[in-house]
């Protein structure tokens, strides 16, 4: 096998990335502190042609250095829009008809091998703090959370290794249903 090099990938050009239809999906990030993982998220998403990052509170938004050196411009594709309050942004969210999910460890959660997903609807994804987690009200104002098994010590993963493997599974069920 033979590594392709950057010009044999055909990867969008930003206006074709605009004008591409996208996943109905939104990521909510709630508080997220580091600008790396922020720069994360919106790379990811960008891979997986998500609709939107929502920035809310603490969370920095574009244009940051730090979000740039891991995004790597896919803070100038991906739409983003910032939130004073996580709240605001999952009442924008409802009013316009759209499933939210808090991505946390919660009494009933559905468990993400047990996820399926309406390919007719919108979701949103909550993804929070690297120390708290996404707040409690937020918890309760959502849907329903989704959460990852884990299997190890550990009871939590980084939150853009979170947001990675949540929008891969959202961006899979939402295609191949």
């Amino acid at each position: 096998m033979k590594k392709l090099k950057i010009t044999e990938m055909h990867r969008l050009t930003v206006d074709e990335f605009k004008e591409k239809a996208k996943t109905p999906l939104i990521v909510v990030l709630d508080n997220v502190r580091s600008l790396h993982n922020v720069g994360s998220v919106f790379r990811t998403a960008d891979a997986f042609l998500v609709e939107a990052v929502y920035l809310c509170g603490i969370t920095s938004t574009p244009p940051q250095a730090e979000i740039h050196k891991t995004a790597l411009g896919a803070e100038n594709t991906v739409t983003w829009k910032y939130f004073e309050d996580t709240h605001q942004a999952l009442e924008e969210l409802k009013a316009q008809a759209y499933t939210v999910f808090a991505i946390e460890q919660a009494a009933g959660s559905t468990l993400l091998p047990e996820l399926a997903l309406n390919p007719a609807m919108k979701y949103a994804v909550v993804l929070g703090n690297e120390v708290k987690g996404v707040q409690q009200s937020v918890v309760d104002a959502c849907d329903g959370c989704i959460e990852i098994p884990q299997f190890g010590t550990k009871h939590s993963l980084n939150v853009s290794v979170t947001g990675g493997i949540i929008i891969w599974e959202f961006f899979r069920l939402m295609h191949n249903s």
